[in-house]
């Protein structure tokens, strides 16, 4: 494990654009440092390592820890594409490792990444439905965000009870990232089925704030 985490980190160091590094930080509001690579950079840089890994059917989760404890971001979008990767082979009983990845280094961006991860175990393990609505009254904000997205991109297969419980537990929230997460929720249904959006921002238009009626809307 220390021999190829010290490979993949002697090739980002090997790698790294300072030019950009700064504007990169900034766009995050300078909570991470970065190398500077950009998407396509990177992960050109790091795909060896998740195809042998793909190829001997193993989610080297030791490896997956020890990259993600690196203060530099490409890292944790390192964690991000190789379990991208293998969303095959996970299971319900991986979701405690996922979520111990998804309460540290927060941010919208791997937060993104993890609601769909959790969102399609829940397609083969219908046990993470209550999970979500667990997450859904979680005091850490970023995991109530994480419930109310993690069905983004089902359409007709939508749980709709489920969304519009994980939503109604988050109703009140003043916080910039929930309200914006309520409506991509809402937005993202939408498209499949329009009118039951237009219902429940109706319904629950008094409770609903500004910014989640207006993304949730866009489509209607």
């Amino acid at each position: 494990m220390d021999d190829k985490y010290n490979k993949l980190i002697h090739l980002f160091e090997m790698a790294q654009r300072p030019e950009n590094a700064e504007a990169m930080s900034a766009y995050l509001r300078g909570q991470f440092p970065f190398y500077g690579l950009k998407t396509v950079e990177r992960r050109k840089l790091y795909k060896p390592f998740i195809a042998a890994d793909g190829k001997a059917k193993t989610i080297d989760w030791g490896f997956l820890t020890r990259v993600w404890d690196s203060p530099y971001r490409e890292m944790q979008y390192f964690v991000c594409d190789y379990l991208s990767a293998f969303q095959k082979d996970l299971r319900f009983e991986d979701v405690p490792k996922i979520e111990a990845f998804a309460r540290s280094k927060q941010w919208w961006d791997t937060i993104d990444c993890f609601d769909q991860l959790i969102g399609r175990i829940a397609f083969v393990d219908t046990r993470i439905n209550q999970l979500m609505l667990d997450w859904s009254t979680d005091d850490n904000f970023w995991i109530r965000r994480l419930a109310i997205d993690h069905q983004l991109g089902r359409k007709d297969k939508t749980d709709t009870e489920l969304l519009a419980r994980i939503i109604l537990n988050n109703l009140g929230s003043k916080e910039f990232f929930i309200n914006k997460a309520i409506g991509w929720s809402l937005r993202d249904y939408s498209k499949i089925n329009p009118d039951w959006v237009r219902q429940f921002i109706q319904e629950h238009r008094k409770e609903l704030e500004p910014l989640s009626i207006r993304e949730g809307s866009k489509y209607l």
